[in-house]
């Protein structure tokens, strides 16, 4: 045992009070009165008896007082195992992720025990300890400043990794060796032990699990569409896909299907501990303006993830844009289709301004392309269009589309030698029913379909996607990736007799799924808050020389950081957009669209590393690393205490005065013994 303050123990001199007072009361005489001399005997040897004893406890409980009250003062405490070197300064990580407001024991969720036992940190370290937190850096707190800045925090929509938040707290804390304290759930998808690995020696860390049991959570994983290509008034057929984060099954979890304010579907969903489970609703949008759509399910009691919002709206017309010497076979094709806003024109007479623009480009035998023309249509690719080239049979082309070709990146392209007479047309092959080009394309048919036949003019060894092939395995149409578009590569003209594709039914469908391919929606159905840069494709070049983009959610407002050229926005997420929903982006005050934002899925994964697990992934080779037990009964500050500091006794010692004093109270008031009546004589007659 040692002394906080040694020198208090000059009040034990203060123990020779009781034994003076004892002293005294002993020489003071006392007067006994009896009635008859036989009885001074028996008087005289039962009262000194009594109060001899009485003195000798009286005398005791003033001694332990006095003993017990002086080692209050002294503080004295029992060494602690492990001695804590002399901090300055705590550093203090508070997990504010959402995946935080699970429940805890006694129905706290896991921040509110980690703000409890931050905010108690203070009770651990002297008067002079300087406290700082992650959300202030560099900003030194006293520590009933840091009490009331811990009572701000909050949870917030944002899923810092706990990896890159302690990173940089621990490469700032090198510089000032300060004791580090990490209040987190510590879920098993965010933290890892390659952080522990970064750490000096010399660093001082405690981590602190505050989340108890896991339960069930049933959320939204994602929501797909079976085609890309949404239409107004007809079926879109919607998979939802939900997964339980716990390690509960969860069994007829109701989930509904929000298109608006309209109840879509209703459906009961039994998901599995940490399995997924998907469910397909059929429906359709009765208009063609952006519609705010949500999944919500009622699961409890983790609710902060319980609500997935996302956006659909139907697909503006594709922009084709076909260039063709002579009439075009396909125009009559997608010039009476009302999808689609077809547009040919002559190879020598292209606006390259709407060439731009343009979803689907047909490249239909023509003769010579043009230096200026080439560059055009790769930047249209590169910027994502889809390119159809149909290649001519003249010889004289040949030297300018290698060099467009070699432009656009594809594979080395042969071509076959010219036939001295007709061509020679080769059957194709049927396509495979496991072709994704090919999906919903084909219905059940009780007779096998009339194939096209073909003579090639070009060959090619390889590609990124085969969607026809002649019967000796060589390529009639196939895809080749070209920056963020697609080129799609015929291997015969069209017209000429090199090819009877155009005659037969296959030529439609296939025609038709190129153009709806090349239809990609310049905004996704739903964002994360956590997303660090989002791209978006803006129509039209608005008004203004200064042209701010803004992001409106109720009466909160938030201005991006923003990039705009050549027709693209990119702007950052800010990271005060903490609440999840429907933020409506702006122009120079006009609206442009909806976006849909939400929790990082990764949040709803609630399986988290326990203390014993942490305990064994830091193992004995680690001493500077420890692990405090939130939920074992004691607070983190008790706990740093007894192991760093050492164990205060002084509550006991003021305990035992107390109880001398009340020992001494007692003993004299109780502790006087009833003296028998004295006979009285009665006289008798002689």
């Amino acid at each position: 045992m040692s002394f906080t303050y040694p020198w208090f123990l000059y009040g034990l001199l203060a123990l020779a009070i009781p034994v003076i007072i004892h002293l005294f009361e002993l020489r003071r005489p006392k007067r006994v009165f009896f009635s008859n001399t036989s009885f001074i005997q028996e008087i005289k040897l039962v009262t000194a008896r009594q109060q001899k004893i009485k003195h000798l406890l009286v005398l005791l409980a003033r001694l332990g007082f006095v003993l017990f009250l002086v080692l209050m003062f002294c503080q004295p405490f029992l060494p602690a195992p492990q001695q804590s070197r002399s901090k300055d300064i705590v550093k203090v990580l508070v997990d504010t992720s959402p995946s935080m407001q699970v429940q805890a024991k006694e129905e706290q969720t896991a921040f509110d025990k980690a703000v409890e036992e931050a905010r108690g940190l203070t009770s651990a370290y002297p008067a002079s300890t300087y406290f700082e937190l992650l959300d202030k850096p560099h900003q030194k707190l006293t520590g009933k400043a840091y009490q009331a800045m811990v009572e701000q925090l909050g949870v917030s929509g944002h899923s810092t990794s706990l990896i890159k938040s302690a990173s940089r707290l621990f490469a700032n804390d090198r510089k000032e060796q300060a004791q580090v304290y990490l209040f987190s759930d510590f879920q098993k998808n965010d933290f890892s032990p390659q952080l522990l690995a970064t750490l000096d020696t010399t660093q001082q860390v405690f981590l602190v699990p505050t989340a108890d049991e896991v339960g069930k959570n049933v959320y939204v994983d994602s929501v797909t569409l079976d085609d890309a290509f949404v239409r107004a008034d007809a079926d879109i057929v919607i998979r939802i896909r939900l997964r339980n984060g716990g390690n509960v099954d969860a069994n007829n979890c109701q989930v509904k299907l929000f298109i608006g304010e309209r109840q879509a579907a209703a459906f009961q969903a039994s998901v599995k501990a940490g399995r997924n489970s998907i469910s397909v609703v059929r429906t359709r949008l009765h208009s063609r303006e952006l519609q705010k759509c949500r999944v919500e399910v009622d699961d409890f009691p983790v609710t902060f993830d319980n609500t997935y919002y996302f956006t659909l709206q139907p697909a503006p017309k594709i922009k084709i844009e076909e260039l063709a010497a002579n009439s075009a076979v396909t125009q009559q094709l997608y010039a009476n289709e009302p999808l689609f806003d077809y547009t040919l024109s002559k190879p020598y007479g292209v606006n390259y301004s709407t060439l731009g623009t343009a979803n689907l480009i047909v490249l239909q035998e023509v003769p010579r392309m043009e230096a200026t023309l080439r560059e055009n249509l790769r930047q249209a690719v590169q910027k994502g269009a889809t390119l159809v080239i149909v290649p001519p049979s003249e010889l004289a082309a040949r030297q300018s589309y290698n060099a467009f070709f070699h432009d656009l990146g594809l594979t080395p392209i042969q071509w076959e030698s010219i036939p001295t007479g007709k061509p020679v047309l080769r059957d194709l092959a049927a396509p495979s029913l496991q072709n994704p080009f090919f999906k919903d394309v084909f219905a059940q048919q009780s007779r096998p379909t009339v194939m096209p036949k073909a003579a090639p003019v070009l060959r090619w060894s390889r590609s990124g996607t085969e969607v026809l092939q002649m019967r000796d395995g060589e390529g009639y149409l196939a895809g080749f990736p070209s920056g963020e578009g697609m080129v799609y590569l015929f291997s015969a003209p069209l017209s000429g007799g090199y090819s009877d594709f155009a005659n037969q039914a296959l030529f439609v469908p296939v025609m038709y799924r190129l153009a709806i391919q090349s239809y990609r929606n310049n905004q996704q159905p739903a964002y994360r808050l956590d997303e660090h840069t989002i791209a978006l494709t803006l129509e039209g070049k608005g008004s203004g020389a200064e042209r701010v983009f803004k992001l409106k959610k109720d009466s909160l407002t938030f201005i991006p950081a923003q990039r705009e050229k050549a027709g693209e926005l990119s702007f950052d997420v800010p990271s005060s957009m903490q609440t999840p929903g429907f933020y409506q982006l702006s122009r120079n005050g006009q609206p442009i669209t909806t976006l849909a934002f939400n929790f990082d899925k990764r949040e709803s994964d609630l399986a988290h590393y326990s203390t014993q697990e942490l305990r064994a992934m830091i193992g004995p080779d680690r001493p500077n690393v420890r692990v405090y037990d939130a939920n074992a009964g004691e607070s983190v500050a008790a706990q740093y205490k007894a192991e760093r500091v050492g164990t205060p006794l002084w509550r006991y010692c003021l305990g035992l005065a107390l109880a001398c004093l009340l020992a001494e109270v007692l003993l004299l008031r109780f502790g006087k013994k009833r003296e028998p009546a004295l006979r009285t004589p009665i006289a008798t007659a002689a």
